[in-house]
């Protein structure tokens, strides 16, 4: 099959959706892959190193006039002018971004969302969302050093003893764990929250204190247990007591990480901006919810915290937010390999050894909840 690998057009995304390292396992599947020319510089891949790895050079419209095109963002208005109807197309499409699901479908595009995949074991070598945001979780660590204007580590010298910065992370899946262990291994005294009382043991494991709100009620428990690996929401009751909990944290922290998401809803407020302002001045919010959360009373889109702007990092009460929205693109050559990896085991599942083109097994779970777009009607909504 003829296989194309476009360069991303999105602003500030730098990631490509095949390496060297998956070309060669398609190759040797006898599948003939097209590179956009320039398409992995930025995540320091040359074309060399493609055409070593027996990929063919070519340009956009080249790579996505492929029968599969292969990509990390959902395709452009223009980009999607230069695809064939009929042509399957597998990346990060947004499956709960309606009009776009709409344009793939128009396009009569066979598209695959890689993050509708289910959270189950089967499904963990083409969990895009999980091994992308283990990269986001590390990247928030060091851009809040970064950002810090003091030490994260205790240390004893001459001159007197610096203590160590107060880490606090908000929501604790794949990126608050990363989160937790970048911050532990430069140091940070660290604590962490979570709707989820299942991750309680992981934080402490990782060397971190939990934030311990109980359940009062057989609701809040149920709900703490979430669905399908992704947090619910909470009744009023419980996030009541745990903003008050969180507060305390936060007015103490030197650094707070949020990472809070829910899939097709505005990301929940946790940091309000009393909180922002009982901090440390010189205090440092990476707010990795940015652009995601709800809308605010003058037009603009917040985050985890209503104060955050989106790609930009403000100072606000004294403490600076950083809402960087696409923190994995920062670190562009390893979350491209895990990407890759990601997109080749899903393909295992529609490009079976011997095949013609694409096959679509319905039965097959993974390929069911990936699948979005066929025959020009969108399968999800």
């Amino acid at each position: 099959m003829l296989i194309g690998v476009p360069a991303e057009t999105m602003a500030g995304e730098t990631r490509v959706a095949v390496t060297p390292e998956t070309t060669k396992k398609l190759m040797a599947q006898g599948h003939s892959v097209r590179v956009q020319s320039g398409a992995g510089v930025a995540a320091s891949v040359t074309d060399a190193a493609y055409q070593a790895a027996g990929a063919d050079m070519t340009d956009a419209a080249g790579a996505l006039g492929c029968d599969l095109v292969l990509k990390v963002r959902s395709p452009s208005a223009l980009e999607l002018t230069q695809m064939k109807p009929g042509a399957a197309l597998v990346g990060m499409l947004n499956p709960f971004d309606a009009e776009g699901l709409q344009r793939l479908a128009s396009a009569r595009l066979t598209a695959f969302a890689l993050e509708a995949a289910p959270r189950t074991t089967r499904a963990q070598s083409m969990d895009v969302l999980s091994s992308q945001a283990n990269i986001a979780g590390y990247k928030a660590v060091i851009m809040a050093a970064d950002r810090y204007q003091k030490f994260f580590p205790m240390l004893m010298t001459a001159a007197g003893t610096v203590k160590a910065a107060r880490v606090v992370i908000l929501g604790v899946g794949v990126a608050g764990l990363q989160a937790i262990a970048t911050a532990k291994r430069l140091g940070a005294v660290i604590e962490a929250s979570d709707v989820r009382p299942s991750v309680k043991e992981q934080v402490e494991s990782l060397g971190a204190k939990f934030i311990d709100v109980p359940y009062e009620t057989a609701e809040e428990k149920e709900a703490a247990e979430g669905v399908g690996g992704y947090a619910r929401p909470m009744p009023q009751s419980w996030l009541d007591r745990q903003k008050l909990e969180v507060a305390k944290r936060v007015a103490q922290a030197d650094v707070v990480i949020s990472t809070a998401l829910i899939p097709g809803r505005a990301a929940p407020v946790l940091i309000t901006e009393e909180m922002v302002a009982s901090m440390k001045p010189g205090s440092v919010i990476i707010d990795m919810a940015a652009g995601k959360g709800a809308v605010n009373a003058d037009g603009s889109v917040g985050g985890n915290c209503p104060l955050t702007e989106a790609d930009k990092t403000v100072v606000k009460h004294g403490v600076t937010l950083v809402g960087e929205t696409n923190l994995a693109a920062l670190v562009a050559a390893d979350a491209s390999a895990l990407y890759a990896r990601n997109v080749l085991d899903f393909l295992k599942l529609v490009l079976p050894k011997d095949a013609a083109g694409i096959e679509v097994p319905l039965d097959d779970d993974i390929v069911a909840a990936c699948l979005m777009t066929q025959g020009g009607e969108i399968k999800k909504t």
